[in-house]
């Protein structure tokens, strides 16, 4: 069982569990974040209907918020003479997911029966 996730204007491909590191969000450690799901699969059926999926979300929990490793940025035009390097340190935020919607639907389908 695994979902694509959005966040940051990327996507991940999370499980519950795993930790990721996205880009940084407006979180403190220890709250709670809904990600966007995108895709869903539960092992038996995969989910990409929009309409379906609007109203799931995948829980997070927020672990720490830090800076990435340096990114080095070396600027070089051959024969002039011109060269430059400069860094950047990306802020992050490492959460880890806690639920996927699968688990819900799953219960209810069962509860159904």
């Amino acid at each position: 069982m695994y979902a694509i996730v959005s966040t940051g204007g990327k996507q991940y491909k999370v499980a519950e569990g795993d930790i990721i590191d996205v880009e940084k969000l407006d979180a403190q450690p220890g709250d709670e974040v809904q990600l966007d799901v995108l895709m869903l699969n539960d092992g038996q059926e995969v989910t990409v209907d929009a309409s379906t999926l609007s109203d799931k979300k995948v829980t997070a929990e927020v672990l720490e918020q830090f800076k990435g490793e340096k990114q080095l940025v070396f600027k070089f035009k051959k024969r002039k003479r011109y060269h430059r390097t400069r860094g950047h340190r990306q802020y992050l935020t490492r959460i880890r997911i806690k639920a996927l919607p699968v688990e819900a639907a799953a219960k209810s389908a069962e509860s159904a029966e």
